[in-house]
């Protein structure tokens, strides 16, 4: 269940989707938190790493979905922040319901009363802003507040529902689960350009890749 994808990265495969932990300098940090049933796993997982969910110091979120903000309700109170794109994060703190007029919109108000609001305060991030040492990318497409961290330092990318995983590379996340599938091409292409490089691509959905992350998602941008 828990895999480390290099020093102070770990992945927590739960059910169906990702959730990863990131020693960043002194900071611990828990990036998404799976379904509001994820819950143990997510607590088990910290807990094989020698963590509780009070350890936490901030949660980065990638966006509003059900799959990967429905364990924050659970999350005891932590004293910390939780950070996701500004156009997500009222959803994400409770403070406003989806647009149920578009398909991602609707089947996001359909799940929305099985979440909890979290308990601690959810802090709204532009492009370009800096939590740790990550840097914010606003990739809209998947959801509006979309955004992707990545890290130079740690090589890492936080890649969320932009892309996934199948057959052993990256595909862009399908129109079926996506507000805008212009966009998410578009946040591709624009990510795979201004990124730094990095070796650990980190997504919502499959097996995240270890090595030339960021080529593979110059390789996908190219073929779109």
């Amino acid at each position: 269940m828990v895999t480390e994808l290099t020093d102070g990265v770990w992945w927590f495969d739960l059910r169906g989707v990702n959730a990863y932990l990131v020693e960043d300098g002194e900071a611990v940090t828990l990036v998404d938190a799976g379904i509001p049933y994820d819950h143990r796993r997510l607590v088990g997982g910290l807990d094989q790493l020698g963590y509780s969910p009070r350890d936490l110091d901030r949660v980065l979120v990638t966006h509003y979905d059900f799959d990967h903000v429905g364990g924050l309700g659970r999350l005891p109170r932590f004293d910390g922040t939780i950070y996701a794109g500004a156009p997500d994060a009222p959803l994400i703190a409770g403070d406003r319901k989806p647009e149920w007029r578009t398909h991602k919109g609707f089947s996001q108000r359909v799940t929305a009363p099985l979440l909890s609001a979290p308990a601690d305060p959810v802090e709204p991030l532009d492009d370009g802003d800096t939590v740790g040492s990550f840097t914010v990318y606003h990739t809209p497409g998947h959801t509006t507040g979309h955004v992707c961290y990545v890290s130079e330092s740690l090589s890492v990318a936080f890649l969320g529902d932009l892309v996934r995983e199948s057959g052993g590379r990256l595909e862009a996340s399908p129109w079926a689960l996506s507000e805008d599938t212009d966009q998410v091409r578009a946040s591709i292409r624009r990510l795979a350009d201004d990124a730094p490089d990095f070796e650990v691509a980190a997504m919502g959905h499959g097996v995240p890749f270890r090595e030339n992350g960021s080529r593979r998602l110059r390789e996908l941008a190219d073929r779109l």
